[in-house]
């Protein structure tokens, strides 16, 4: 039975002609100070994010619309959607079996730190876009901002990086400008190291 709270959760939520499945607000591996939720603020434009329950692959799927109804479908809440690795990809292939295949993850990258395996192949097999949250130009920096709760969180990040485009996944990874520290020019010679694109975020966007 669907309670009232599970009806109002935001499982789904439409910017800018995108649609967004909130699949978690489980984060696992990082506690980023510049994140809202961890500032006490759940919302993103008008959506609450918060979740009162992890919603179901098929919340998911009735959630994504029908195909051509969004530019494009993205795996990307108040959350880190990897943390529900299977229900994601067997959302992903559900989704693609409709003809939704514009589909991108928005992600801290830390998946093969979290399962302890290289997971990232997996991924781009269903999710051929796939965004990064590199967010430092070096370790020190990163540790600062993300405050990962384990070591080789940096290092784990960007071999995540490596594997998704090795993969065959467009991958893309962004910083935020804005936060003391972060050179953003040095974050997108990091990008072109790795052979990724780069993108700058805007502090308190978090499409």
């Amino acid at each position: 039975m669907v309670t009232s709270a599970e009806e109002a959760d935001t499982v789904g939520y439409t910017l800018k002609g995108n649609r967004y499945l909130n699949l978690t607000n489980r984060c696992g591996m990082l506690r980023c100070a510049f994140c809202p939720k961890f500032n006490g603020a759940w919302s993103v434009k008008e959506y609450n994010m918060r979740l009162q329950h992890n919603p179901s692959i098929e919340e998911l799927v009735e959630a994504a619309g029908e195909p051509g109804e969004y530019n494009e479908v993205v795996f990307c809440g108040m959350g880190e959607s990897t943390a529900r690795l299977d229900v994601m990809l067997e959302v992903a292939r559900r989704l693609r079996a409709k003809g939704i295949t514009k589909l991108r993850l928005n992600t801290n990258g830390l998946a093969n730190q979290m399962y302890g395996r290289d997971v990232a192949p997996e991924i781009a097999a269903v999710i051929p876009t796939i965004s990064v949250s590199l967010n430092a130009q070096d370790e020190e920096t990163y540790i600062r901002h993300c405050r990962p709760k384990f070591p080789g969180a940096y290092a784990s990040m960007l071999g995540f990086v490596k594997s998704a485009h090795e993969a065959g996944a467009d991958v893309t990874v962004t910083a935020v400008d804005g936060l003391p520290g972060v050179d953003v020019e040095a974050c997108a010679a990091v990008a072109e190291k790795l052979g990724v694109k780069f993108r700058r975020r805007v502090l308190d966007d978090l499409v």
